[in-house]
């Protein structure tokens, strides 16, 4: 397990690193604009399995991924005119879209056909998600059900023995908010549902 203690400097370096780790099969934790995430690739099946035995998490239980622009959105999830509307206004940030799959979305990750899709609006976030090139799991770095550590410390305590099973931690300090993403869902047309109300209020998103 490796740990890399995020600066301004090394940003890029260590979004490369991590990107690397996630190419062969690694999970790694990372800071979001929200809370620190599990990172796998999201292609690969095996990965998501090992993700989700240290999550404690149901298998059939859907995962969103992470993509750095908005225009990366298209490939993996159908956007109606108002979904493309709300992620203009609020992307990048801590909004998940709940979307129509497309073919290219990873099936593992999918329930009744939807996918649920991020921009954060952090740099390191997105300087991940432009290094790996593909779809990557944006999932709370927890144990199912418990909330989530809100520095590395607490991470590697709340894990005990198993946070060996982490490739790399990218270690950005304590997240200040400790709020998920709000979670939005177009999956039944353009009416909006909001799953999760979370960092952006509902006023907000005019719902």
């Amino acid at each position: 397990m490796q740990i890399i203690r995020l600066t301004e400097e090394n940003t890029e370096k260590a979004a490369y690193t991590a990107a690397e780790a996630l190419a062969q099969g690694g999970i790694i934790i990372y800071p979001t604009d929200t809370i620190y995430g599990f990172g796998v690739n999201a292609l690969d099946p095996e990965a998501l399995v090992r993700l989700r035995h240290l999550k404690v998490r149901e298998q059939k239980k859907p995962v969103s991924i992470l993509v750095p622009t908005i225009g990366h959105i298209e490939r993996y999830g159908e956007l109606s005119s108002e979904a493309r509307a709300i992620a203009e206004r609020h992307l990048p940030g801590a909004l998940t879209l709940v979307l129509p799959a497309t073919k290219h979305a990873p099936k593992e990750v999918l329930l009744n056909d939807a996918v649920g899709i991020r921009v954060p609006g952090d740099t390191f976030s997105r300087a991940l998600g432009a290094a790996f090139g593909g779809p990557i799991t944006s999932t709370s770095a927890n144990r199912a059900g418990i909330p989530t550590p809100r520095d590395i410390q607490s991470m590697i305590e709340h894990f005990g023995p198993d946070i060996e099973h982490v490739s790399v931690i990218i270690d950005g300090g304590e997240c200040s908010g400790g709020v998920s993403s709000t979670v939005i869902s177009f999956a039944h047309g353009d009416t909006p549902r909001i799953l999760r109300e979370g960092a952006i209020h509902r006023s907000e998103l005019g719902c």
